[in-house]
């Protein structure tokens, strides 16, 4: 990995941490920052904007449906905004893309 996937790697187990899990599956976590490797030194592309309805639209589409599978659009919204909002309360300002994705992955399973 480059300095910015391990740096993008190292926020994401930091923000997932905090946001409550504390068994994170490396495998799973690998997987997404290498599928963010492409982005990880674009500052303003490696985080989720949490309160933004398009940001989080985007999410839903790109992530959920093309890489979790889900088309239920209602399941799939349901999760990015329960993530959104639990990394909110936990005080995360500045959603970790690769965090945001593992959790939202996490809430699909």
């Amino acid at each position: 990995m480059s300095e910015a996937t391990d740096k993008l790697r190292a926020q994401a187990i930091e923000q997932i941490k905090e946001a409550g899990v504390s068994n994170i599956d490396n495998s799973k976590l690998d997987t997404i920052v290498d599928r963010l490797k492409t982005i990880a030194g674009n500052r303003d592309a490696v985080y989720v904007a949490g309160t933004d309805p398009a940001e989080l639209e985007t999410v839903r589409k790109n992530f959920v449906e093309k890489h979790c599978g889900v088309s239920d659009k209602d399941k799939g919204a349901a999760a990015v905004s329960s993530v959104a909002d639990s990394m909110g309360a936990a005080g995360i300002k500045m959603k970790n893309r690769a965090a945001f994705y593992y959790l939202v992955e996490n809430k699909l399973s």
